[in-house]
């Protein structure tokens, strides 16, 4: 069986792109329900009570996110499987509830996506949020509606993202055998065709990406690389964050750039920002650093130092020693 995240819709049709719902699949449908994007907190181990009443599963795939899979470690062992495997997905920044994800496109997008069938959003590696929609007929095809992410609105992170996303650091979803995800691929198409990169993290993790090959359900391409560099970028960003800037007592933007000026800023972000890998190190970095000041402000220095992991408070520790503006934040924030 497979423990996945479907979407939540009473229609049956799974339209309700932001409204997602664990499942326990058995069949190949069921496991296609899973498929898209689901930017809302989901309760992905309400179904583990099925789960230990069904005494003819043996074998389990748990796909989830990293908060998902680290509350998953922690109870497998009470299920009584004979094989369990964990396929995770990066992750950062999903907002509350369905209702904070609808808010953040009708927001950010006003009437652009009035009258069509939303199926996802994501932070793509053009420095822009990418939606996917179609015209709600089972034949269409979808399209896509981009905004820079210098022209969103400056307080959507308010409603917009989970307070306990502000406290994680689990952005590659470390205790899963198998992590997809695309921040370290090149965008070199649609969401829906570019490459993703994987990331392999055991034995285990080997014989599922064996079988998904020799299956020819995978491709795999040459090994993921990266250029340019990301340090900079990561730490201008985390300053201009309107979160950040709500905990240092700064001036928080309103308003984004206006349209023209936010594509224009993309492109160049595009074309000389870091590519590949370090793109992904800069998104990690940042989200790091930006949640180490949450934590900060909200525990202290000892709390702070106390819950954040090694590997990311390594992470930290170089910021603090070599970013003048991070140290200045930290500190203005700790006082």
């Amino acid at each position: 069986a497979v423990v996945c995240i479907a979407s939540n819709d009473d229609d049956g049709n799974d339209n309700n792109w932001s409204n997602p719902q664990p499942i326990l699949a058995r069949t190949v449908d069921d496991v296609l329900r899973g498929r898209g994007v689901k930017p809302a907190l989901a309760p992905s181990l309400a179904v583990l009570d099925e789960l230990k009443d069904s005494t003819d599963i043996k074998k389990l795939l748990f796909c989830g996110v990293g908060c998902a899979v680290q509350a998953f470690r922690a109870i497998q062992h009470e299920l009584q499987l004979d094989e369990v495997y964990v396929l995770g997905t990066n992750c950062a920044d999903n907002s509350p509830t369905p209702e904070a994800a609808k808010k953040f496109l009708s927001r950010s997008f006003k009437d652009k996506l009035d009258g069509k069938r939303v199926r996802g959003y994501e932070f793509m590696q053009d420095f822009k949020v990418h939606v996917k929609y179609d015209d709600g007929t089972d034949q269409s095809q979808p399209s896509y509606e981009r905004l820079p992410y210098f022209s969103l609105q400056g307080d959507v992170a308010e409603f917009a993202i989970a307070k306990s996303c502000l406290a994680c650091f689990d952005y590659t979803n470390a205790l899963a055998d198998v992590v997809v995800g695309y921040m370290g691929a090149p965008l070199d198409s649609s969401m829906d065709t570019s490459s993703q990169t994987i990331t392999v993290r055991n034995k285990k993790g080997e014989r599922m990406l064996k079988c998904a090959v020799e299956s020819d359900r995978l491709q795999l391409g040459p090994v993921a690389s990266g250029s340019g560099s990301h340090e900079k970028l990561a730490s201008t960003t985390v300053s201009s964050d309107n979160i950040v800037q709500k905990m240092a007592g700064g001036e928080m933007k309103s308003e984004g750039m206006p349209r023209l000026l936010g594509e224009v800023m993309a492109g160049i972000m595009t074309a000389a920002g870091p590519k590949g890998v370090n793109f992904a190190r800069y998104s990690l970095d940042y989200h790091i650093l930006r949640n180490y000041l949450h934590v900060l402000d909200v525990w202290g220095e000892h709390g702070a130092n106390n819950m954040i992991p090694a590997y990311s408070l390594e992470i930290v520790k170089k910021y603090l020693d070599t970013d003048e503006s991070f140290r200045a934040l930290a500190e203005k924030i700790k006082s």
